[in-house]
């Protein structure tokens, strides 16, 4: 694995928060700072062996003679299942059925008003609006 995808975004010490931490002593922050060293290793180490161990993984299902399909089926699958359940695609399912549904609301408008029901309507509209106009 690549030294570049073992190492955190932030060094031990580097911090993108916007205020100083001025409620903590200096042994409190000096406390901190080597409780966040060590969890940095730690989280380091575990990428490294959840890496062997996925190797292993893949040498194991070579040897069983598992084809290497099975496993991208079953991954793009419980991919699939995230991006389904995901907020984003729940909004953007819910976006298209909403503009579905204003879609079929425009055309039925569209094609009421081409009725000759509504032109008879509108022509009786019109004439109220002409005459009240008039009367003023």
């Amino acid at each position: 694995m690549p030294d570049a995808l073992t190492e955190t975004s932030a060094g031990p010490y580097e911090s993108h928060s916007t205020a100083k931490p001025e409620h903590l002593t200096e042994a409190e922050q000096k406390e901190l700072k080597s409780e966040l060293t060590k969890l940095e290793a730690e989280i380091v180490m575990l990428r490294q062996a959840l890496a062997a161990k996925e190797r292993r993984c893949v040498e194991l299902k070579k040897k069983l003679g598992l084809r290497a399909f099975v496993g991208l089926r079953q991954n793009l699958s419980k991919s699939w299942h995230d991006v389904q359940v995901s907020n984003t695609y729940v909004k953007q399912k819910t976006s298209a059925a909403l503009s579905t549904v204003g879609s079929v609301i425009c055309r039925k408008l569209g094609d009421m008003k081409k009725s000759v029901t509504f032109r008879s309507f509108e022509g009786m509209f019109n004439k109220y609006l002409l005459h009240t106009l008039r009367n003023q």
